[in-house]
């Protein structure tokens, strides 16, 4: 499915309106990927999850730490205890991820690992459960889930 959306306020209110179809699976984190190049959106889209899911705090992209996570209100988690937002644009190698206990995120249920550049990681990647890709169109922006 595709949508065009016309700014990143949309993109938000997109990812909000997302977030009431996820919930736990009954083994192993969540894991959603998030492809586009740069200035699609991609910390937007995680934004407008992170405020539906019930954190207050800024939500800025993790490029130059790689990684931040963040306890989520029960009230309002849909389930989860935890988001994860990962971002691999500046990860190189095979076990690039290891150093971030990846393998350990993946494990907890109660995990939502939401990844930036998956396509820099996929050798180390299972198969995530919600694909995003985000694209910059003259309109706006473009949304397709997989």
């Amino acid at each position: 499915m595709e949508k065009i959306l016309s700014s990143l306020e949309a993109l938000q209110q997109e990812a909000a309106g997302f977030s009431t179809q996820l919930s736990p699976k009954t083994e192993g984190a969540t894991l959603m990927t998030l492809s586009g190049e740069l200035g699609a959106g991609k910390t937007s889209f995680t934004q407008g999850l992170a405020h539906a899911l019930g954190i207050d705090e800024p939500i800025t992209s993790p490029t130059f730490v790689l990684e931040k996570i963040y306890e989520l209100p029960e009230e309002t988690s849909r389930g989860f205890v935890r988001l994860i937002h990962i971002d691999a644009y500046r990860l190189e190698g095979e076990k690039s991820l290891a150093p971030l206990g990846f393998d350990e995120l993946l494990q907890d249920a109660k995990n939502l690992v939401v990844l930036e550049w998956p396509e820099l990681v996929a050798s180390q990647l299972p198969k995530a459960d919600v694909s995003i890709t985000l694209a910059v169109v003259p309109d706006g922006r473009t949304i397709s889930y997989a």
